[in-house]
């Protein structure tokens, strides 16, 4: 019996601007009469993806922003174990710079169950990586495992 499978690739989500640039202060020019500024409205997002959020959340534990035990009750089994051997090295910083994702995707072998993949950049450093994730009886999800691909030969 052979089941269809589909692969998801998203885009991390642009996040909408806090405020107007400031009005134009110029008084050399007359101005017309002005009406108060509105503020900006945005339209509701849904609420983001279970793979992009663990993608942002590994992402600041392998990058050394976050130490390892902020993310513990999302992380399960050896994947914890996985988790702290990686970050100790901080795989996902480059030259002290900030890593954000790029791409991520996801592919879905069984129902509650992800395996995700990301493309990591640190200035014109690609890494990837790679994690799974499954629902539990709790309704959480849970990161299973997890790895960072070795970076490129220079």
């Amino acid at each position: 019996m052979h089941t269809a499978m589909s692969k998801v690739m998203t885009r991390p989500r642009p996040r909408p601007a806090a405020t107007r640039p400031p009005g134009r202060t110029d008084t050399r020019r007359p101005s017309a009469p002005r009406t108060p500024p509105r503020p900006l409205r945005t339209p509701p997002q849904p609420p983001p993806h279970p793979t992009e959020l663990f993608a942002e959340r590994l992402l600041l534990v392998l990058s050394g922003q976050k130490p390892v035990h902020w993310a513990a009750r999302h992380i399960a089994h050896t994947a914890f174990d996985d988790l702290t051997r990686l970050a100790a090295s901080a795989p996902l910083t480059v030259n002290g710079r900030r890593p954000t994702v790029h791409r991520i995707g996801h592919y879905e072998p069984r129902p509650g169950v992800y395996e995700v993949f990301a493309r990591i950049g640190t200035g014109s450093a690609l890494r990837a990586l790679a994690f799974r994730l499954h629902l539990g009886e709790d309704a959480r999800w849970r990161c299973t495992a997890v790895e960072v691909g070795a970076p490129a030969p220079s």
